[in-house]
């Protein structure tokens, strides 16, 4: 899995790619993994790293949307619920069943959340993960300790499922690549080419890393490129309307005490109207999420200050414990591409669509935005389903529904941060066994290895050291901090690695330092 390789690779094909894919988050790749394993030639490019912006910003929920059950949106619901009992029976190593407790402070909160969760329950049909259940007081704080005791009547706990963002990512990555798929990271679309009847035919690339420009030819082209599917539907159509209003969400991390046990709070209903989450992840909580509309896109967005005041205090209503800003271990936002009203001048994300949408242009690009990480089997199946028709590839069924991902693996020992890889966590293994200097850990709180870092150069196409600290590991989402102080030891393993200079790690160390300061609360 060598960038240069691939590059290589690319460069000197001369034969039409089936489709190009532009974009390298969830849609991207899940249309990357769909395309390829039917035997269709791919091409994924993405302008800086796999699930660089929103697809590794989530809240690591893998739902049907209890919301969306509330607001009588039961379609939605129930697409979701059941790509949710695939996603979990696909990538096991990654996707875990998790208990969610409503705790209940009035007499009629109980029977009315147990009712409705029950329907949830009913709507995911065989690819359900647990019943709903009511729950005495003891039961509750069993479940959930850190719950505020006073006036709790009881609970009800539901199942949902529970997963890390980027390491799915770079999962789908993996597998494209298992089928015979390119995917290239800091490799950005800068122009697209079209033949005499305006049909785009090709495109010209740049490398954002190592300097250079690449003209490739195409059959097909899908803009999977989020938040930003817009400004590639403008490069092919400059008129074009605008698809995508983008809405920020934002978490905090704390530590894992604040809820005291494995369980995940569910509040549901703040003073928004929206629900909020506290879920237990890789030994910490994430807490979140607000839902902030904006008019300008970032590829790292900063909290509002009141986004940040406003999840510390809601959460802060249901736990006997706090949190305050000093707690904060690490703060991310990250932007959904909702799918733009049809009435320019509505500005509550309440009436933007959560559900995707597929737009063909004259040219021939088929754009995809909207949806969530749930659903992206789903949206990839639709997708290369209507490219596939709409530029004359030969028609051949869809296999992901029931696709073992790339390190399937349904026992995993999820105590230490290695289960992530799933199969491949014994080459790591091997690794160190071979030399034990490469088992020293890289900061004495967390169990990242000098290991992971080279696994994460030469298996995952981790080009820096912030694609190591905010992907690969997870460190600058778990405590940013921390992520700084690792930051020296990782340039220089893959300044080792990758046969940079001394220069190339003193920038890579200021770079990140410089990102990583946005996720400390001051």
């Amino acid at each position: 899995m060598k960038r240069e390789g691939l590059i290589k690779q690319m460069a000197e094909e001369k034969r039409p790619w089936d489709l190009l894919i532009i974009g390298g988050g969830a849609t991207g790749l899940g249309v990357a993994v769909d395309a390829s394993s039917r035997g269709y030639r791919v091409l994924l490019v993405e302008q800086h790293d796999f699930a660089k912006a929103t697809s590794s910003r989530s809240t690591k929920l893998v739902h049907g949307g209890v919301r969306y059950l509330q607001q009588g949106d039961v379609s939605m619901v129930v697409e979701a619920l059941h790509e949710r009992g695939r996603l979990w029976r696909n990538a096991p190593h990654l996707v875990k069943d998790m208990r969610f407790i409503i705790g209940n402070y009035r007499w009629w909160e109980r029977p009315f959340y147990t009712i409705g969760l029950c329907c949830y329950d009913l709507l995911a049909g065989r690819l359900g993960l647990g019943r709903s259940l009511p729950l005495s007081k003891k039961q509750t704080l069993k479940e959930l300790p850190g719950l505020l005791h006073d006036h709790l009547r009881g609970g009800v706990v539901y199942h949902d499922g529970q997963f890390d963002d980027s390491r799915m990512a770079i999962t789908l990555m993996q597998s494209a690549h298992d089928h015979g798929a390119i995917c290239i990271n800091y490799m950005k679309v800068t122009s697209l080419i079209k033949n005499d009847s305006g049909k785009i035919c090709g495109a010209v690339l740049e490398d954002t890393l190592e300097g250079g420009t690449y003209e490739v030819n195409v059959k097909g082209v899908v803009n999977a490129t989020g938040v930003y599917v817009d400004d590639i539907m403008q490069m092919d159509k400059p008129e074009s309307r605008k698809k995508v209003r983008p809405s920020q969400g934002v978490h905090i991390v704390v530590d894992a005490a604040f809820l005291g046990g494995n369980s995940a709070l569910m509040i549901p209903k703040t003073r928004d109207g929206r629900v909020l989450f506290g879920v237990p992840w890789h030994g910490k909580a994430v807490l979140g999420t607000t839902d902030t509309p904006l008019n300008e896109n970032s590829l790292e967005p900063k909290p509002l200050d009141e986004e940040i005041d406003f999840i510390l205090d809601q959460a802060g209503q249901y736990l006997t414990r706090k949190p305050k800003r000093s707690d904060v271990l690490s703060v991310f936002a990250g932007l959904r591409p909702l799918a733009a009203p049809t009435h320019s001048d509505s500005k509550k994300t309440k009436e933007i669509s959560r559900n995707h949408k597929i737009y063909v242009s004259d040219s021939g690009m088929l754009t995809i935005t909207g949806g969530k990480w749930t659903t992206y089997r789903q949206m990839a199946e639709e997708a290369v389903n209507k490219v596939a028709a709409l530029i004359g590839l030969e028609p051949r069924a869809c296999v992901t529904r029931k696709m073992q991902l790339h390190g399937y693996r349904e026992e995993v020992d999820r105590s230490v941060w290695d289960y992530v890889y799933g199969s491949d966590a014994d080459q790591i293994a091997a690794l160190i066994e071979n030399d034990a200097s490469l088992g020293e850990l890289l900061h004495i709180g967390y169990t990242f290895r000098v290991a992971h870092v080279i696994w994460a150069v030469r298996e995952e196409m981790a080009q820096t050291v912030e694609d190591v600290l905010a992907r690969r590991v997870r460190a600058l989402f778990m405590d940013a901090r921390a992520a700084m102080e690792m930051a020296p030891r990782v340039a220089a393993i893959m300044a080792r690695e990758m046969g940079k200079d001394k220069n190339w790690e003193t920038e890579q160390v200021k770079n990140f330092t410089n990102l990583a300061k946005n996720y400390i609360l001051a």
